[in-house]
């Protein structure tokens, strides 16, 4: 918003999802006069992003998957468009977030349907009607709509942040996520079309700690131990010693038997593996395990 407004736009806020921020703007224009452009559903904009697939096909040839986020449709019916036309056998991929995917109803009905998108962090695709002439394009030329969960999309963002050092914005990382998770639907070579890195470092810093959690990379146990001194200090050295980092803790007395603490650890890990082995190495030394 701070940037927008620093290129000297006026920037309205209207409503809680894209479909009642456009029939705010829609409203704005007829009462003002100014000139509503369509940010999805306009044959202008579709075009416009449409280049991106003649880049890809410039750049690469080969490619045999382009997958890319899928709200209103704009992005993949110019990209579609595009690249159909001057490589018909290249597969396009759509990719939505599974609490608001507006294209698989619509697709089935044949024409474009109102679903009422649910809260997800991938608040830039959804959309809860898909825009008429791109849903025209797409119907005729994208191969496949698939959709993401909300934790999928959150590995895919820190995935692109940590070893790719993009930041990308949930939304934008869709077709990454898609990959990640069903990597043995798409033919290689593929193209995953990152498109906006607009995320308030606020969110970024949640979503990557949802993501880690996804990943494994975060550990929650719940183990009783002998209400003594060096009990929790014997842990915690052995939590050390396997590699672990150790985020919190919480210790419990209430509701355990005479002489016991119950003690809650967050714990972060190197990944899946790392996590198993952990757990398996404090079982063998005798403490009793629950994972929460």
């Amino acid at each position: 918003m701070a940037a927008t407004r620093s290129y000297g736009a006026e920037v309205i806020f209207a409503g809680d999802t894209v479909d009642v921020a456009l029939e705010r703007a829609r409203e704005h224009a007829g009462r003002t006069g100014a000139i509503f452009i369509h940010p999805f559903d306009h044959p202008d904009v579709i075009a416009g992003q449409g280049t991106i697939g003649l880049e890809i096909v410039e750049q690469l040839p080969e490619v045999g998957t382009i997958v890319m986020s899928l709200g209103g449709g704009g992005l993949a019916a110019g990209v579609a468009l595009a690249v159909k036309s001057l490589r018909p056998g290249v597969r396009i991929v759509g990719v939505q977030a599974e609490l608001a995917a507006a294209y698989p109803a619509s697709l089935a009905a044949g024409h474009p349907v109102d679903v009422r998108p649910a809260l997800t962090m991938a608040d830039g695709i959804a959309v809860g009607r898909p825009g008429e002439l791109p849903f025209e394009l797409i119907h005729y030329l994208v191969d496949s709509v698939v959709t993401v969960t909300e934790s999928e999309i959150s590995r895919a963002l820190v995935l692109c942040l940590e070893r790719a050092k993009q930041v990308v914005e949930p939304a934008g990382v869709a077709g990454v996520a898609a990959i990640l998770a069903h990597p043995e639907i798409f033919e290689p070579p593929v193209v995953a079309v990152l498109s906006g890195g607009n995320i308030d470092p606020l969110l970024l810093a949640k979503v990557l700690r949802h993501g880690l959690a996804a990943a494994g990379r975060y550990l929650t146990v719940r183990v009783p131990l002998a209400d003594r001194p060096g009990a929790l200090a014997t842990l915690l050295t052995r939590l050390a010693d396997l590699g672990t980092n150790v985020l919190d803790i919480v210790h419990q007395r209430l509701g355990m038997h005479p002489g016991e603490v119950d003690v809650q650890l967050q714990l972060e890990t190197k990944g899946p593996v790392h996590s198993e082995e952990v757990l398996d190495s404090l079982r063998v030394d005798g403490y009793k395990i629950a994972c929460t």
